[in-house]
């Protein structure tokens, strides 16, 4: 029998041991975390206080911007405070509660992201229905779904990770707590919580990755057939830069969560991880602003109604 020990904490390794490297990590992921806290805040502000943009597709994005927050709160503030200290470590409670969190958040992401899709489906393929199809309360309870399931499910899989059982090695080979580092240095247990991450993983990815993908096949037919060039623009650039988020987030999730841990799979999962936790939450105000006229004229509008006051 493994000679199982209590855990009271874990030492997370981080991304580098090097001490001239934490510096400018610190300086570049407290940098790109301000810049997510104003940019999504910002777009939330923004969306609540434009009369142009109270469209359900501005409504399921203003969620979409508070997700990446929280997203990004839950991970930066923790890996910056590792970066200043010798002894990087963090409570096995606290460890919970941030895979609690992590695991919520990205499920409730993956199925904002699903909706987002069938809402541009329903904007290209139905546009004569798509005011009364998709009307305030049908958007409310849209997005309130993806809460309420990822949540859920998160405190189910949270619950597995608490069965895990550890012999001594308690040192994590990541910045924050996930599922794969912790499988990787756990004695007991093990086994039903790599099989059901990976199929809980699967079936979630699977299935919101085919309502996006089957919304735009649809969206794409459709505006094939459409007669007007200007259509057909307008609606593949409304289009492109939720593609655009899509793409960027699964293929890391995917990346990270659908094979077995492994001492590669988990370094390499690092240098991903850094990429959809803070990077995308980043990027994905500036994706859909930037080739967004609406976004554009709000922000100018916004912008001209501060002066006028001042």
């Amino acid at each position: 029998m493994p000679n199982f020990t209590d855990v009271t904490e874990f030492t997370l390794l981080g991304l580098t041991c090097h001490q001239e490297l934490q510096v400018l990590f610190f300086v570049v992921f407290l940098a790109v975390y301000m810049i997510t806290l104003l940019g999504n805040i910002g777009m939330i502000i923004l969306i609540s206080i434009s009369p142009q943009l109270q469209s359900p597709m501005y409504f399921f994005l203003s969620h979409l911007s508070f997700v990446d927050v929280c997203f990004s709160s839950n991970v930066t503030p923790k890996m910056l405070e590792n970066l200043l200290l010798e002894t990087k470590t963090i409570s096995y409670v606290g460890c919970l509660v941030q895979c609690y969190f992590f695991i919520a958040i990205v499920h409730v992401e993956v199925y904002i992201l699903a909706v987002m899709a069938f809402d541009r489906y329903m904007a290209v393929c139905n546009p004569l229905l798509y005011g009364s199809k998709m009307s305030r309360t049908v958007c409310v309870r849209l997005i309130s779904v993806p809460y309420v399931y990822g949540f859920s499910v998160s405190l189910i899989c949270t619950l597995w990770t608490y069965g895990l059982y550890f012999c001594g090695n308690f040192e994590i080979n990541h910045f924050y707590c996930a599922d794969p580092p912790l499988i990787k240095i756990a004695c007991g247990g093990v086994h039903i919580k790599e099989i059901t991450m990976i199929v809980i993983a699967g079936i979630n990815f699977t299935y919101s990755l085919s309502v996006v993908l089957i919304s735009y096949t649809l969206i794409v037919v459709a505006v094939l057939r459409m007669r007007s060039a200007d259509g057909r623009r307008k609606a593949f650039s409304t289009c492109g830069s939720h593609l655009t988020a899509v793409s960027m987030f699964y293929g890391t999730l995917i990346f990270m969560y659908l094979r077995r841990p492994t001492e590669e799979s988990v370094e390499q999962g690092k240098m991903v991880a850094v990429f959809y936790t803070t990077v995308i939450p980043m990027l994905n105000p500036m994706i859909y602003s930037l080739r967004n006229k609406d976004v554009k004229e709000a922000v100018n509008k916004a912008i001209t109604k501060t002066y006028v006051r001042q």
